[in-house]
């Protein structure tokens, strides 16, 4: 069944701990997402970016407003969603194959053949696999987020979250898993929703890039991106999409 996620008049609020004032992380967000998508959130510091991927994942409720998966409340985590965060969050004490299994291990399917290849598949695609018995420590920053990656893949969730996914990883690598990471979802064709602060890949990687603004943190705009994959990063409609989102975030240059 395809999943259509919405999020109805949602807002966020903190409170700060040595004064009385509320910090607003989000405000009126109103948004329909479904399976076969791929999202880009973009913006500056302080938009409610990852405010709204941790709402969506359960890990915190709305201030206001309701968001809902077919039809059904978010109150709390579930194996159907899953996020990657900034942080690698892995087991110190696993080994990267055993990180990788870590979830289907949750879900009771450790045992079985096809997880295993699919382990071994993951291994690969993140071109660590001579690294599998190795643990957490042994490993580069880059590495580490590349375990994460696979770690989050491997139950293919209905709606995955990934949180700045590849901001550790060197250029080259970084191009190289987008393509891996497109792949996987062409496959699995989930809903992917992914926060990032680099504008060409929010265009590179998304069907559609909302742009958001901080202060509070909303939503500016919902922009489809009419492009066929593979995407030429220097083609005219590409650079135009990049012009318009920098203008949005103030950081384009006008030109009459």
């Amino acid at each position: 069944m395809a999943v259509i996620l919405k999020l109805d008049g949602v807002s966020k609020s903190f409170a700060r701990v040595e004064t009385t004032d509320i910090t607003t992380a989000l405000t009126d967000v109103n948004l329909e997402m479904k399976s076969g998508e791929f999202v880009s959130l973009v913006g500056t510091s302080g938009c409610g970016k990852s405010t709204m991927l941790r709402l969506i994942a359960g890990l915190i409720q709305p201030t206001t407003g309701t968001l809902t998966v077919n039809g059904e409340e978010i109150k709390g985590t579930d194996t159907s969603r899953g996020m990657m965060f900034q942080q690698h969050t892995l087991f110190p004490w696993l080994t990267v194959e055993k990180n990788i299994a870590f979830c289907d291990k949750m879900k009771g399917e450790h045992k079985t053949e096809a997880s295993k290849a699919e382990v071994d598949r993951l291994l690969k695609v993140i071109a660590l696999d001579s690294f599998r018995n190795d643990y957490p420590a042994q490993l580069s920053g880059g590495m580490q987020q590349r375990v994460a990656l696979a770690r989050s893949l491997i139950s293919k969730p209905d709606i995955l979250l990934l949180d700045e996914p590849l901001g550790a990883l060197d250029s080259f690598t970084r191009m190289n898993m987008q393509d891996e990471i497109l792949n996987l979802w062409k496959e699995n064709k989930q809903l992917v929703i992914m926060v990032t602060h680099d504008v060409d890949e929010a265009i590179y990687m998304g069907t559609k890039v909302i742009v958001m603004e901080a202060h509070p943190g909303r939503i500016n705009a919902v922009i489809d991106i009419d492009l066929d994959y593979p995407r030429n990063r220097a083609g005219n409609k590409f650079i135009e999409y990049r012009r318009q989102i920098l203008d949005m975030l103030h950081f384009g240059q006008k030109i009459d």
